[in-house]
């Protein structure tokens, strides 16, 4: 059996592989959030007067810190996320750049 004849799976668009580290990304900054939310981090007491909205703010203050960390390179959880969905597409260059 010739092999040589058999087409590869064309690699996915640059596109699409920036997709899929903006969503790797985005799934570390979800986690982070959660964990900083967890450790009391961003808990603002009195911040805001002590309203009924003060828990929402805080949060929108935790997700943009967590972004903030991935942005300056996060835990390496992007990467893992990245490399992991790399190997289930065929074709994707997963180097290290997350």
């Amino acid at each position: 059996m010739d092999t040589a004849a058999i087409p590869s799976t064309p690699p996915p668009p640059p596109a699409r592989r920036e997709a899929m580290l903006a969503t790797a990304r985005q799934l570390e900054a979800a986690f982070l959030a959660e964990m900083l939310s967890h450790a009391g981090l961003g808990a603002l007491q009195g911040g805001f007067g002590g309203a009924e909205g003060e828990a929402q703010f805080a949060s929108f203050l935790r997700q943009e810190q967590a972004a903030q960390m991935v942005g300056g390179g996060g835990i390496g959880l992007a990467q893992m996320i990245f490399d992991s969905m790399a190997r289930a597409e065929p074709g994707v260059d997963h180097a290290r750049d997350a």
